[in-house]
């Protein structure tokens, strides 16, 4: 009988997502987007069976009776977690596993776009990373989380289910809890979250319409939410948020989504062109004064345009625009961008303006090597381009002429201020030796004051003391 270990291993050394277990079928593992399977002896139902008994505790076995389903976490030593859902099909039990690595990847690593990291260093908000299954969601959060705890003293409380990656307490500390483990739903935890002093809060899924409200509302009470959707695109992602409530809410709930939508990150994988695995296309829409005006009137219809018009300024993307980016580095091919594609026309017509043979070339982006045209072509871009360069050259000149007029400008205004200064200390040196010479005058006639005053009196006193006659005593100097 086939272990369950020994085939988790057997998919983690094949470097495999996903393994399928089903009766009456070999084990089936997901390869770079294809299933394929492991060996050729069908998987019995006594062998499922007893996988599930070795793995389901008692609370998960009543809930897998109960529900028909159940999730839960799943770990090997020295090889991985795994994300395992068991679930009833045509009456059987049937399992399927996704690895996630004890190693969580960096941003860098994913290849995602620096604008992501924005999102990390945003004080409050929500922001929400939607795809389909298995288009990189629960990867990207945990690079985004990874990076915050890294540079962040805050604390971050995550709310799964089941808990994924295991974090570490970095400058930034974090809780991690698992519904039906740690806490009886999300909606339960997300109510308790905010006894917990957290700043960031990531919650796996926003599945109903009270997780979406309290989601907006923790997100109201200046709190940091990440969360994820099973969407498509920017415009989808708020429609959806919009849908799951009753029409009387609308513009309440438009009015808050408005207010704390701070980006959404769409996702999905496509092939690389050296077969080596997959890459994420992704669609980024971020914030800004028309996009909350637009969400708010609800004419979300409009979100696309604006995202491939703030491509410069607010580094915003379409999903075509990512495709386009990965297929003129060569990192895709033209025809998977074309299957990828959500508007194929529009990748196409996008493709002509920059390419204008590459449809004729089916699909290369490099010209031929026997085609003199296409050289002619590329001299007439390098005429215009040098043409853009001297535009460029005496533009910045007649800025460096500009600089130093007013280099000199202020210059004369610094001269003139140190002659200001030098001629107000030689006028406040003056004033203290006139101030001296003041005070020394001052000093010295009243010195003479005094002595004159002195001499008076001694003259009086000799004369009342000399007994005089009356006829001298008025003809004395007081007569």
């Amino acid at each position: 009988m086939r272990q369950l270990d020994d085939l988790l291993r057997v998919m983690t050394e094949r470097g495999a997502s996903d393994l399928h277990l089903k009766p009456t079928r070999p084990p089936l593992i997901r390869i770079s987007g294809r299933l394929q399977p492991v060996g050729e002896e069908a998987v019995r139902p006594e062998e499922i069976q007893a996988m599930v008994d070795s793995i389901l505790t008692p609370q998960q076995r009543r809930r897998l009776e109960d529900r028909m389903s159940v999730d839960l976490g799943y770990g090997v030593h020295g090889l991985a977690r795994f994300r395992c859902n068991i679930y009833i099909q045509r009456g059987t039990t049937a399992m399927a596993f996704r690895r996630i690595p004890y190693e969580i990847r960096t941003a860098d690593s994913l290849n995602l776009p620096d604008v992501l990291l924005d999102f990390c260093d945003i004080p409050m908000g929500m922001v929400l990373v939607t795809g389909p299954t298995g288009s990189g969601k629960s990867t990207t959060l945990a690079a985004l989380i990874k990076y915050i705890t890294g540079r962040r003293p805050v604390h971050i409380v995550t709310i799964e289910d089941p808990v994924e990656f295991l974090f570490t307490d970095g400058v930034a500390s974090i809780s991690q809890r698992e519904v039906g483990t740690d806490t009886p739903t999300f909606a339960e935890a997300l109510r308790n979250v905010m006894r917990q002093d957290p700043d960031v809060i990531m919650v796996g899924e926003m599945r109903d319409p009270e997780t979406i409200s309290t989601v907006i509302t923790a997100a109201e009470t200046g709190h940091l939410v990440f969360s994820t959707l099973h969407t498509n695109s920017a415009t989808q992602t708020v429609d959806r948020i919009l849908d799951a409530f009753p029409a009387d809410q609308q513009n309440q709930v438009r009015a808050q989504v408005a207010q704390v939508l701070k980006g959404v990150v769409s996702m999905k994988l496509v092939e690389r062109a050296d077969g080596n695995g997959l890459i994420a296309a992704l669609e980024v829409l971020k914030s800004s004064p028309r996009v909350a005006q637009l969400v708010e009137k609800g004419e979300t219809s409009l979100l696309l345009e604006e995202v491939e018009t703030s491509v410069g300024y607010y580094r915003m993307q379409s999903m075509n625009q990512s495709l386009l980016a990965l297929l003129v580095h060569s990192v895709i091919t033209y025809p998977e961008a074309m299957r990828q594609s959500p508007d194929p026309e529009d990748l196409s017509l996008k493709l002509r303006k920059m390419f204008p043979n590459i449809e004729a070339q089916g699909g290369q982006m490099s010209p031929s090597t026997a085609d003199f045209s296409e050289i002619l072509m590329l001299q007439q871009y390098k005429k215009l381009y040098e043409e853009q360069e001297e535009k460029n050259r005496l533009r910045i000149a007649e800025k460096d002429e500009r600089i130093a007029d007013l280099e000199a400008v202020i210059s004369g205004r610094d001269d003139r201020l140190r002659d200001l200064d030098r001629r107000l200390q030689e006028a406040m040196s003056e004033m203290e030796k006139m101030r001296g010479d003041y005070n020394r005058l001052r000093q010295e006639a009243q010195e003479k004051i005094d002595k004159l005053m002195d001499r008076i009196k001694e003259l009086n006193q000799r004369l009342i003391g000399n007994g005089g006659s009356e006829s001298d005593k008025k003809s004395g100097i007081f007569r």
